[in-house]
C-alpha cells in the first residue's frame, strides 16, 4: 500500500473481512476506510453516524469498488492524487514515467528554460502533479479523452498552474505548441482487446474502458502517438511511452519508425515499463 495509509490498527473485524473479499493489504485498507470515516470524506454523511458510514464504504469495497474511488483520492509519488467514481486510478508502476520526465525537465530547466510539458492520456494528473512539485517551473498541458478524468485532473492541476484539455490525442492540444514541446510523456492504453476481460474486477467494472482498451495487440494508441510525436516535440524533445514489457519491443519500433532514437527502461519492482523517444536535435546526455 503507499506510504499515506495511516498506522493506527484497524478493527479485526474489518480487516477479516476485506481478507475474506481477497484485499491483499487488508489492515492498510481497512485503517484508510476507518479514516476516510473520521474524516467525514469518501462521501461519508449517511444516516446512522460513523458507523453506518464505514459499513457503506466496508460494502462497496468488498463488492469489488477500487478503494481509491470510495476514498476519493490515490496514493501516487508522496502526493494523494484526487479522483472520481469511474476515473482510471493511478498505478504505481507509472512512477517510473513520472520520475523520468522529472528528470528530462529538469535538464531543460539547467539550460535556463522553462521546459514545455504535455501528459497525453493523463488521467487524473498524477505525472503532472508530482512534475509540478519536483521538476520547478514548467510549462505543463495535460490533456485526456474522458470527460470525467479532465475532470479530476483540473481539480488537481489547475491550483499548481497546469492546464488541461478534453480531447483525442494531440487534437486537444494548443497549436502553438507544436514543435516546441521538450518532454511528451503519454499513458495511452495498452492492454489488448480480448485481454480486457481477464482483468481484475476492479479495473474492467469500475474504470473506463477507453483507459484500457488498447485495440488488437494493445498498441493502436502507440501507433498514432509515435507516428505524429516528432512534429511536436521540440529539438532534442523526448516522448515517453508507458508500455507493457512483452510489448515494449514493438514500441520501440514504432517510435523508431516515427523518426526518433529509442530507448527501453524498466523497474521490476514496480513493474514499469517505458519506451523513450528522442527526437533529432539532441544533445549528448
Amino acid at each position: 500500500m503507499d506510504e499515506t495509509a495511516p498506522h493506527a490498527a484497524p478493527d479485526a473485524a474489518l480487516v477479516a473481512r476485506l481478507r475474506a473479499a481477497g484485499c491483499v493489504f487488508a489492515e492498510e485498507e481497512a485503517a484508510l476506510l476507518e479514516a476516510a470515516v473520521a474524516e467525514g470524506g469518501g462521501g461519508t454523511d449517511p444516516p446512522g453516524g460513523a458507523g453506518a458510514a464505514l459499513e457503506r464504504l466496508a460494502a462497496r469495497r468488498v463488492a469489488g469498488e477500487p478503494l481509491e474511488q470510495i476514498l476519493g483520492w490515490a496514493g501516487f509519488g508522496g502526493h494523494r492524487i484526487l479522483i472520481e467514481p469511474g476515473v482510471f486510478v493511478p498505478r504505481r508502476r507509472t512512477e517510473l514515467r513520472a520520475e523520468a520526465a522529472t528528470r528530462f525537465a529538469r535538464a531543460v530547466a539547467a539550460d535556463g528554460r522553462t521546459p514545455v510539458v504535455v501528459d497525453l492520456c493523463c488521467g487524473a494528473g498524477a505525472v503532472g502533479v508530482v512534475m509540478a512539485d519536483a521538476a520547478g517551473p514548467v510549462d505543463l498541458v495535460e490533456a485526456d479523452l474522458d470527460p470525467a478524468a479532465v475532470r479530476a485532473a483540473r481539480r488537481n492541476l489547475e491550483p499548481l498552474v497546469g492546464r488541461v484539455f478534453e480531447g483525442d490525442l494531440f487534437e486537444a492540444l494548443p497549436a502553438d505548441l507544436r514543435g516546441r514541446v521538450d518532454v511528451l510523456a503519454a499513458n495511452a492504453p495498452y492492454v489488448p482487446t480480448g485481454e480486457i476481460p481477464m482483468m481484475p474486477p476492479e479495473a474492467r467494472d469500475h474504470e473506463a474502458l477507453l483507459a484500457l482498451d488498447g485495440g488488437g495487440d494493445g498498441l493502436d494508441l502507440h501507433r498514432r502517438i509515435a507516428a505524429s510525436a516528432a512534429e511536436w516535440l521540440a529539438p532534442g524533445g523526448r516522448l515517453l511511452i508507458e508500455t507493457g514489457r512483452r510489448q515494449a519491443p514493438i514500441t520501440r519500433a514504432l517510435v523508431e519508425a516515427g523518426g526518433m532514437a529509442a530507448s527501453i527502461a524498466s523497474d521490476l519492482e514496480r513493474g514499469g515499463t517505458i519506451v523513450v523517444g528522442t527526437a533529432p536535435g539532441a544533445l549528448d546526455s
